[in-house]
């Protein structure tokens, strides 16, 4: 891997660490805008403290080699929610940040992937 591949990894890894955590966090801590959206689809209010721990989790798991790969993908898969609850409930303006965690975490999935391969 070159240095820039090496360190481009790195910068992605930080930037949606820093994201998916600070989102991780805000629900843990009971913030009612980042609970308003599980009740608009209907799921109970455990659900996003449940989301906030996975998001933590996986925040912090980005950093530990064994599990790198692993937490891209799972942040992946709430980003991927994410999205699909923006294009559905709000203006498409608002799906912006969702897109860029689901890509970086796509693509750190990826990377991390050939990485150990």
């Amino acid at each position: 891997m070159t240095f820039l591949q090496k360190y481009g990894v790195l910068a992605a890894c930080v930037l949606l660490a820093l994201i998916v955590g600070a989102a991780g966090i805000a629900k843990l801590m009971g913030v009612p805008m980042v609970h308003q959206s599980f009740a608009i689809v209907g799921l109970p209010s455990w659900f996003g403290y449940f989301i906030g721990a996975a998001e933590v989790a996986g925040a912090v798991g980005l950093f530990i080699p064994a599990l790198s790969r692993l937490a891209a993908a799972g942040l992946a898969i709430i980003g991927a929610g994410a999205v699909y609850f923006h294009m559905m409930h709000t203006p498409i303006s608002q799906a912006v940040p969702a897109i860029i965690v689901l890509v970086l975490a796509l693509v750190l999935a990826i990377k991390k992937r050939s990485i150990t391969a």
